[in-house]
């Protein structure tokens, strides 16, 4: 597997982007501005903070972007109780949200962890951490 030089190549960023995907299918329609507003904004930061931290210099940085998305996936975990409660989606489809969002929590928090307990890396060096973590978090 290449070194991940590009954030798009990170497991976390892919499930970022579904999450994204069905928040907008899934409230796209609905005249609820106030609910349809911070649930897409919560779904853009997940992505957003994840991609600006991978383009940070230090791994610490890069922790702190990474919790950002990480409080990000519980709000929007959230929005899909509020969805099902105020009937804006069915009880099925609200559960499967959730278990994404709490699939991409997890998936940071392990990423989050690796990234803490290694020594402090160089630009390059970060690539090669990430890239292994990546490998980690795919394969479990």
């Amino acid at each position: 597997m290449p070194l991940a030089t590009r954030f798009e190549d990170l497991e976390i960023w892919k499930i970022a982007r579904e999450i994204v995907n069905n928040i907008h299918n899934d409230f796209s329609e609905i005249k609820d501005y106030s609910f349809k507003n911070q649930i897409y904004s919560e779904g853009f930061s997940i992505m957003n903070n994840i991609s600006e931290g991978f383009g940070r210099e230090s791994k610490q940085e890069f922790h702190r972007f990474l919790d950002f998305a990480k409080g990000s996936c519980c709000e929007v975990k959230n929005m899909y109780y509020i969805a099902e409660d105020l009937k804006y989606l069915d009880a099925e489809t609200s559960h499967k949200r959730r278990e994404k969002c709490e699939l991409e929590k997890n998936s940071i928090a392990k990423f989050m962890k690796y990234l803490k307990i290694k020594p402090v890396a160089t630009s390059q060096q970060h690539s090669n951490t990430v890239t292994q973590q990546h490998k980690q978090v795919k394969n479990e």
